[in-house]
């Protein structure tokens, strides 16, 4: 027998009073009081809208973040500075009413100091999603391989002097998220974004083995990479977003 459920990959668009509430946060002009209480709004609707719509399986729509990717830059100090193109940067192809967009990779990106973690990632999401649903509470984090993208060969060897050694770090840092989310009774992980499917496109697996690795290596990295994320949390079901 299959065993199936319904679920979100884990990004909602987040509402534009959330968006400005943010802006508005940055500038100073909102508390950090208010803007965590607009997060708490925005969270609250995407429960109701995924609850509403008859799913197994809800996320907190991950209203809490800039990016899917935030998280890490957010609660760990020594990614330096970065804006939202740093998780933007590429070649976009959309539909025709969109047209293509091309964001180039900012040229100050790259980790610039050894990696200490302030708080944990992901636990004030899943906390507040848990206690504010039935649902399986699925909460996402990014695979270790995604985070090549914050190494420069440039910028980046004072910290860390191979691409190697950053993502030891990241595994560590990822590793430890896992345990804590065991700990709080997650019961549903989902890993972001590992760059297998990177490796098949042309433009992308040239920027890829110029940080240092083969395509292959890439692959056979990527897969321990992640499992050692997975093994740390034998009772957790994990899914992937490729």
């Amino acid at each position: 027998m299959i065993a199936s459920h319904s679920d979100v990959v884990g990004s909602l668009l987040r509402p534009p009073e959330l968006l400005k509430a943010r802006q508005d946060h940055e500038a100073g002009r909102l508390s950090h009081a208010r803007f965590k209480a607009a997060e708490d709004r925005a969270v609250d609707a995407a429960i109701k809208l995924q609850e509403d719509a008859g799913l197994d399986v809800v996320t907190d729509g991950e209203m809490r973040r800039l990016s899917f990717q935030s998280q890490m830059t957010e609660s760990v100090e020594g990614f330096g500075g970065y804006d939202i193109n740093a998780f933007l940067w590429g070649e976009w192809k959309g539909a025709e009413d969109v047209g293509a967009w091309a964001v180039p990779r900012p040229e100050s990106l790259g980790v610039v100091a050894r990696l200490r973690r302030r708080r944990h990632l992901t636990a004030e999401e899943f906390t507040y999603l848990r206690a504010r649903t039935t649902r399986t509470a699925k909460v996402n984090i990014t695979s270790p391989s995604l985070w090549a993208n914050f190494w420069s060969a440039e910028i980046s060897p004072d910290a860390y002097p191979t691409l190697d050694s950053f993502l030891a770090d990241v595994v560590d840092l990822l590793r430890d998220e896992v345990r804590e989310l065991a700990r709080l009774g997650a019961t549903y992980i989902q890993i972001d974004a590992p760059h297998y499917t990177a490796m098949l496109q042309p433009e992308t697996r040239a920027f890829y083995e110029g940080q240092g690795w083969t395509a292959d290596r890439w692959l056979g990295q990527g897969i321990e990479m992640d499992n050692a994320v997975i093994d740390v949390a034998p009772d957790v079901t994990f899914g992937f977003h490729l």
